[in-house]
């Protein structure tokens, strides 16, 4: 039997403070609409939720979501999410707070998890704070790099979205020009969706240092990340799945990258021992950490966490008793996976 150690979820978000209905519980649940007819509960993550969640707030697994949700109500939204958030097993979050949700931040969201917190900035809300309070090209241009090593001094690392990435940054007149013209055309809370400005961003957040977590999906950054080796910063591929396999080869052969394993497990539900599998195929085990990219409901960084626990027993568990692995080895790489790599790349 492998015993699970604490976590460190090295991407997640804050939760919701409101109270929800049962459409906008559902809306959060899952990434798009039910067909007519169904319920977004009708899904891997749905389940996951109906077997893991209840139990800690004092009802049977798998009840329906009615009651469960009757019952969150009646515990109120604060003793439902210190409930769950406590029952996770996560002793550090690593909180992403770029996203435009009125979510918990890090400090609150360690109060009611009664656990540690750290802060990721996420470039791209940065660059848009930075343009509501600079006038010219030259002030944004100047604040904005100011501001990403001045963000540097407190946060655990940098966040952005990987589709904008290229293999070299772009020169400065193409920045000024990008600049001029998103300045010109943008309105106060503007998104920042140029790639020329994002693709400068991530590279000054490179000069910085700190670890770069790089959003991928489907489209896996090869050309950046080679033209990145040597330069002192580590690469966190999230969200990768169903690539997860070529991510983590990507992971096992260049130094500086690293994969996460957590972050398809809601999605994946009763799969996930499989990914997890498949993901370490291919990955090292010092460059796979745990995530949850939980967001908006804690009940999301709960089921992440208890998936990401039962693949670690049961994988793991089955390669012990096909005598592939020790158990001393097990249990090892079990606490790199949960909590000892993060410790190491994000300097915890």
């Amino acid at each position: 039997m492998i015993e699970m150690p604490s976590l460190v979820d090295q991407c997640c978000h804050g939760v919701l403070r409101t109270e929800l209905g049962l459409g906008t519980f559902e809306a959060r649940l899952a990434e798009g609409p039910p067909a007519a007819g169904t319920t977004s509960f009708d899904t891997q993550t749905g389940f996951a939720v109906r077997r893991w969640c209840p139990p800690l707030l004092g009802l049977e697994p798998h009840c329906a979501p009615a009651r469960y949700l009757a019952r969150r109500r009646e515990l109120g939204v604060l003793e439902a999410g210190r409930r769950l958030l406590r029952g996770s097993g996560v002793t550090t979050f690593l909180v992403d707070t770029g996203l435009p949700d009125d979510l918990t931040g890090p400090a609150e969201l360690a109060a009611t998890a009664d656990a540690d917190a750290r802060e990721i900035v996420r470039l791209e809300p940065l660059a848009e704070q930075v343009a509501d309070t600079s006038g010219t090209v030259d002030a944004f241009l100047a604040n904005l790099a100011e501001s990403v090593h001045g963000a540097a001094a407190n946060a655990v690392a940098f966040a952005a979205a990987g589709h904008a990435v290229a293999p070299e940054p772009p020169d400065a007149g193409e920045v000024r020009g990008a600049a001029g013209r998103w300045l010109a055309g943008r309105r106060a809370g503007d998104a920042l969706r140029d790639s020329v400005l994002l693709r400068h961003l991530l590279w000054i957040a490179l000069a910085s240092g700190r670890p770069l977590q790089l959003r991928v999906g489907g489209e896996l950054p090869v050309d950046f990340i080679r033209t990145t080796t040597g330069l002192g910063t580590d690469l966190v591929l999230l969200h990768a799945y169903p690539r997860h396999r070529e991510a983590a080869r990507l992971a096992a052969v260049y130094p500086h990258v690293y994969v996460d394993c957590g972050t398809a497990f809601p999605h994946t539900g009763a799969r996930a021992a499989a990914v997890l599998a498949e993901t370490l195929e291919q990955a090292p085990f010092g460059k796979a950490l745990y995530a949850s990219g939980a967001r908006a409901l804690p009940e999301l960084h709960l089921v992440a966490a208890r998936l990401f626990q039962e693949a670690v027993t049961r994988v793991f568990g089955g390669w012990v008793a096909e005598g592939a692995w020790s158990v001393g080895d097990a249990q090892r790489v079990a606490g790199m996976l949960a909590s000892g790599n993060a410790r190491r790349v994000y300097g915890l």
